[in-house]
């Protein structure tokens, strides 16, 4: 059974893996056998989040360079996994920006870029690696989205960010028709906030009650640590999921099932 979830030999790729969330996937389906290449802006960076992985599982991953604000990266960096690992088998797009500003209020500058990010960002990754898998009739893409993409906010600042997040998740739907009959799924994952380390400080920084008062609010009364989100995508991108497509999965502690 346990096989089902091996991915020893698969070649993986994580968008966003240099810290966070991303970082932690990228560890964990490394853990599970992949040959992991992460990618982000910044080499400082990726070569910081490559010496983490390596420090805390003794596991190697690979790093290279990409602005998904430019087509060409995007598609310099598909044809350089390829080239170093002869293909591609797993993508997850774990990058993302979030500007908050009251919808009244929201520049036009800010509300475009994020839409560039994390939606047009995001279907360029899965247009260029999806080639690959598309032409080797296997491929596993996994969106990281969020609850955000299915029930609103309360507060102001986040329409910009709800408004992405609900596009990826009709895009994640999209792909898996369009793909599917190449044998590639396209599904997505999303959780609600998670406690990263960059996360932790913006929380702690909106009272000293907050945290408590998030975890009270979901019905397992705690808060998502990145570790949460490893398992679901994990799951996603092995064998045991191959049968699961256009699929929006919530590590959400329950959120959505309340909120």
């Amino acid at each position: 059974m346990m096989k089902m979830f091996d991915l020893t030999g698969r070649v993986a790729v994580v968008i966003g893996g240099s810290g966070g969330l991303g970082q932690a996937i990228a560890e964990g389906l490394a853990q599970a056998g992949a040959r992991v290449v992460i990618g982000a802006r910044r080499g400082e960076s990726l070569r910081r989040a490559a010496a983490e992985i390596k420090q805390t599982s003794g596991l190697d991953v690979a790093w290279h360079a990409v602005d998904v604000l430019r087509e060409e990266s995007i598609e310099a960096m598909a044809s350089a996994v390829v080239k170093d690992h002869g293909r591609v088998d797993i993508l997850v797009n774990a990058q993302g920006l979030n500007k908050k500003f009251p919808a009244a209020d929201f520049p036009l500058a800010e509300f475009r870029e994020m839409f560039d990010v994390n939606v047009a960002g995001v279907m360029l990754c899965c247009k260029h690696f999806g080639k690959y898998m598309i032409a080797n009739k296997y491929g596993k893409i996994v969106n990281v989205s969020s609850v955000r993409g299915r029930i609103a906010t309360r507060g102001a600042g986040n329409v910009a960010y709800c408004g992405t997040k609900g596009a990826l998740d009709m895009i994640t739907r999209q792909l898996a028709s369009e793909f599917g009959p190449h044998g590639v799924t396209v599904n997505a994952i999303a959780p609600t906030v998670v406690e990263t380390p960059m996360m932790k400080d913006i929380l702690l920084n909106r009272g000293p009650t907050f945290l408590k008062e998030l975890a009270d609010s979901l019905p397992l009364k705690r808060v998502s640590v990145p570790s949460d989100c490893v398992g679901p995508t994990v799951f996603l991108c092995s064998d045991a999921s191959c049968f699961v497509t256009g699929n929006i999965i919530y590590p959400d502690g329950g959120l959505t099932a309340v909120g």
